[in-house]
């Protein structure tokens, strides 16, 4: 008869064979989360770009089948709980799709766009912030910006 301690092992490395494992531990923090969250702090206004961050995250989060980390996003960030849809993110964006990357998050388009492009505007992408959200550093602020 199988002792306890290898019976411990034998369920542990099935739960881990079957994913199990690594989703309960997910939902756990989740649930952690949401226990401690404290509701009664408002949470600062969501602006347009985060909005459209988050959901870029959330997408990508789900396709992968993080729902649990994508829960705790969506109610950790104050995002609504529906997601946007798809067309008016890419329109949002100025993407414009071909049938096959409608089957992949569009962070992922984003990602392959910046990996592939052939350097038309240079070696490096000047990147300049629309508008800062509230409460974060300008983009000329940020620590280490003076050692480039």
């Amino acid at each position: 008869m199988a002792t306890i301690t290898e019976l411990k092992c034998a369920l542990r490395e099935t739960l881990e064979s079957r994913g199990v494992l690594g989703q309960l531990k997910a939902r756990l923090r989740a649930e952690v989360f949401n226990a401690l969250d404290d509701q009664s702090e408002p949470r600062p206004a969501l602006s347009h770009e985060n909005l459209l961050i988050n959901e870029l995250i959330r997408e990508y989060l789900e396709f992968n089948k993080y729902r649990y980390t994508a829960s705790v996003l969506t109610a950790e960030s104050g995002q609504p709980e529906v997601p946007l849809d798809r067309q008016f993110m890419a329109n949002e964006l100025k993407v414009v799709e071909d049938p096959s990357s409608k089957s992949v998050p569009l962070l992922y388009g984003l990602l392959s766009h910046f990996l592939n492009s052939s350097g038309d505007s240079g070696p490096k992408l000047f990147l300049r912030s629309s508008s800062a959200p509230s409460g974060t550093r300008e983009a000329n602020s940020l620590p280490g910006a003076s050692d480039f």
